[in-house]
Formats: structure tokens, sequence, C-alpha cells
């Protein structure tokens, strides 16, 4: 028989930590996109072989975000709410879009700016819902 998983009121009745945690996943999408424009900047001068990967520095330096941001997100979780956090890491696609569109002269279609509006207004609309 398992035991109920119990979670802690006190966490996520506290502003403070609250706000802590969105600070955190919001420091992820920032991470994470990084190292998606890192990975991408990789994969464009990538050398055939696995010395290739190994050798590749923005690879290796994309990897290494996701890593990081991978911390960044548990610890997060530890003290936020699921429901609410989660969905903020929607931020990642409107970074990467705009990096894109800055350093590899990416198409931004109309329809990639409908589906950018989309993702912000629902991580806001989200983020009023939470405790306060």
């Amino acid at each position: 028989m398992s035991t109920p998983v119990t979670i802690p009121t006190d966490k996520l009745d506290n502003p403070a930590a609250r706000w802590k945690s969105i600070a955190l996943v919001f420091c992820c999408t920032i991470l994470g996109a990084a190292a998606q424009i890192l990975m991408k900047t990789g994969a464009n001068h990538l050398k055939p072989g696995l010395m290739g990967v190994i050798t590749n520095l923005p690879l290796f330096c994309g990897y290494a975000l996701y890593g990081m941001s991978t911390v960044l997100l548990v610890l997060a979780l530890k003290d936020g709410e699921l429901s609410l956090l989660y969905p903020v890491i929607a931020l990642t696609y409107v970074w990467v879009t705009g990096l894109s569109f800055l350093i590899f002269h990416d198409t931004v279609n109309p329809i990639k700016l409908v589906g950018i509006v989309t993702i912000v207004i629902g991580v806001a609309v989200l983020g009023t819902g939470g405790k306060s």
C-alpha cells in the first residue's frame, strides 16, 4: 500500500517563495533559449564523426546550459506550483523565435506572431490564476 503524497501548504501560501520559483523558471526559459541557439550554431559547424561532436564548443555549451536550466527548474519546483510554473517554460519558444530572427535571420511570419502572442497571453492568464 502506498503512502499518499501531501503538499506542505505553507510553501504554496508563501508569496516570496512563489515569486522566487517564478523567477527561477523565467531564468530557465532564457537559459533554454540560449542553449537552443548554441546547439543550432554548433550544428551549423558540425564536423563528421564523434570527435566533431565532442570538440564542438557551441554544442557543448548548449548542452551545459540545458543542464543548468534543468537544475534551476528542479529548485523552482521545490517551492512552486507545477501547474503555474510549467506553462511559463513555453516562453522559451518566444525567446528562441526572437533570437533566431536576430542571429540566424529566420523569418517571422504572421502565423508565428499569432503563436507568440497566444503563448504570452496564455502564460499571463495562467499567472493571474494561481494562488496570490
